[in-house]
């Protein structure tokens, strides 16, 4: 019997076949393919700013391969780049910590993923708010656990309430993933709003991811506020990080962890027998971008902070969808619950998976439905474009919704 006439299911484990492909890649994928086809795609769905990486820190990566590092480095990261993990913990973060309870990964996906196999396992629950990354559940159920999804609201500004946790809980709880500021909606819990949440945690055996990724992206009254800052949670949390986002490095794949130094070590442990060591040279040039000139750094942010503004504004005038006022990240999340159940372009609108592909397909705007993030009467749209692409996009999609 040929293989190929087996189904494959029977071969793949159950923690790969409960799993679902990343839909923002799966969209951002075939956005590109329709580009490249010549069509005039304007794509809303990539997660990564549309700055180039910064000059200073593409330079120390070419002086990297001139200097020829290029070969393995310690697995947990080369020590300046820890030392500069530590001082940008203290400086942005007001967070101790020290080099051995930090290692550095081939990109924040990677933190997450170690962590969750070194603490989860059958039988296990993590609590994970919604609208959710999309990888947080995928994860967890590859470590063999099950997410518990808490769902959240556009009138409570898309975050958990203490009350909701505490019903979340059951004595399988093993971690809540907390991702603030938040990929897809853009929310940022305050200080008292982080403390509550700890607060009920307080005395429990209970461990804390907290996905801090656009700590650097902040639009203000709310500033985030670790977790790992509250008294007595300290042992318990566990940040990612890293420099895709602030500094323009998605592709150079260095993310970090800080935590305990025991879960640090088993993180190592993984990595080791998996991926071995971060890219070298993407080390020396996150080096670069955690001790130069942090200036950039707020020049793109006030940027960001301007698109943000037009996108609240122009598409809370298109009827059918409403939006609210982003904190943080470059995101926004708009609900689309007005366009649902109606039909437009002699297609029915029955879910935001139909209006994401509408707009692909018939107005070439790409977006990714609120599906993919537990969210489906929601669409994500990344603001990481120029204003004349996004003012391009909003007209197209007021088009497509008249």
């Amino acid at each position: 019997m040929s293989i190929n006439s087996l189904p494959e299911e029977r071969y793949l484990t159950r923690r790969v076949l409960s799993m679902q492909e990343s839909q923002t890649m799966k969209i951002s994928g075939l956005a590109k393919q329709m580009k490249a086809e010549g069509k005039d795609i304007i794509s809303l769905s990539a997660g990564e700013p549309d700055f180039p990486t910064p000059d200073f820190v593409a330079e120390a990566g070419i002086d990297a391969i001139k200097a020829g590092f290029t070969r393995y480095t310690a697995n947990a990261g080369i020590p300046e780049l820890k030392k500069a993990i530590v001082e940008k913990f203290k400086r942005d973060n007001g967070l101790d910590v020290t080099p051995d309870q930090i290692i550095v990964s081939n990109g924040g996906k990677q933190t997450l993923a170690n962590t969750l196999l070194a603490l989860c396992e059958e039988g296990d629950e993590v609590i994970i708010p919604a609208p959710f990354w999309v990888s947080f559940p995928e994860m967890v159920r590859l470590s063999g656990a099950e997410p518990v999804i808490v769902p959240t609201t556009i009138d409570s500004g898309y975050k958990m309430k203490p009350e909701q946790l505490e019903a979340a809980i059951t004595e399988r709880t093993k971690v809540l993933i907390l991702n603030s500021p938040s990929n897809p909606s853009g929310a940022v819990y305050s200080e008292n709003e982080v403390r509550a949440l700890m607060a009920v945690l307080e005395g429990r055996e209970i461990f804390v991811i907290s996905d801090e990724m656009y700590d650097q992206i902040v639009y203000g009254p709310v500033t985030p506020f670790s977790p790992a800052r509250v008294s007595g949670m300290r042992d318990w949390v566990i940040i990612s990080n890293g420099v895709s986002k602030t500094y323009s490095m998605t592709g150079w794949r260095i993310g970090f962890l800080a935590g305990p130094k025991w879960l640090i070590d088993a993180c190592g442990k993984i990595q080791s027998q998996t991926t071995s060591n971060a890219n070298s040279i993407a080390q020396k040039a996150a080096v670069a971008a955690l001790t130069g000139d942090q200036r950039i750094i707020e020049e793109r942010r006030l940027e960001f902070e301007k698109r943000r503004d037009y996108m609240y504004k122009a598409l809370n005038e298109i009827p059918g969808i409403t939006a609210t006022l982003p904190d943080g990240a470059f995101y926004i999340f708009p609900s689309i619950a007005g366009l649902l159940g109606k039909s437009f372009g002699g297609k029915e609108m029955n879910s935001s998976a139909d209006v994401a592909e509408y707009l692909l397909v018939d107005h070439y705007v790409a977006t990714v439905p609120g599906e993919a993030f537990g969210a489906p009467e929601n669409l994500r749209l990344s603001y990481a474009a120029s204003i004349g692409e996004l003012e391009e996009a909003v007209g197209r999609i007021s088009k497509a919704f008249e």
